[in-house]
């Protein structure tokens, strides 16, 4: 895959085979890319826990709140949710560039979740003091995400946004979930394209 059907296939998966199991070796890889990557100042305040444990992500499952838009849906079903997880925390007395670089790094995350044939959710709506207390985190470090992963047990199709269409995501009767995107002309305002010189 080019980066192009890296970036188009990375989408928030929410519903997974559950018994697939994401071993140990792929978390460690998916850190380590992410530990590539810029941080402002070069700080790299970031710190990760990974867990592909059942026990774990139980409690890990707990802390989380899925789809808001899905007002009728409270989350994945038991067989449906994530396999493994890697949590993303921040240096408290480095709040501020954490703050930036946490993006950054989950999207690195996804596109090698991507690439290795997975995929995943970034979750930021979290109970923060309860993840951190199943997680016993030190005390100078704060939850800033969650990264839910695993084998994608739905599709996922991205469509461009018509006029007048909102850009609420919303599933069809068959669960296939559609995503609604600016096209290209909305987004991209201006372009100021060199002119050769005759």
């Amino acid at each position: 895959m080019n980066i192009y059907e890296i970036v188009a296939r990375s989408r928030s998966y929410r519903r997974f085979y559950e018994n697939y199991k994401v071993s140990m070796e792929t978390l460690t890889s998916l850190v380590d890319l992410s530990r590539l990557t810029p941080s402002a100042a070069n700080l790299q305040p970031l710190r990760y826990i990974a867990s592909n444990d059942p026990v774990t992500n139980e409690s890990i499952f707990q802390t989380l709140t899925w789809a808001a838009y899905l007002k009728d849906w409270p989350g994945p079903s038991e067989g449906e949710r994530p396999s493994a997880y890697i949590v993303l925390l921040g240096e408290k007395k480095h709040s501020k560039t954490a703050a930036w670089d946490m993006g950054i790094a989950a999207q690195t995350i996804m596109l090698g979740a991507t690439e290795a044939g997975l995929g995943g959710c970034i979750v930021g709506s979290i109970m923060k003091e309860a993840l951190s207390d199943a997680l016993q985190v030190h005390d100078e470090l704060e939850v800033l995400l969650v990264l839910a992963l695993g084998k994608p047990k739905e599709k996922v199709i991205v469509e461009t946004l018509k006029p007048g269409q909102d850009i609420t995501y919303w599933r069809d009767s068959k669960k296939v979930h559609h995503v609604p995107k600016r096209p290209l002309e909305e987004v991209l305002i201006k372009s100021f394209e060199r002119q050769e010189e005759q």
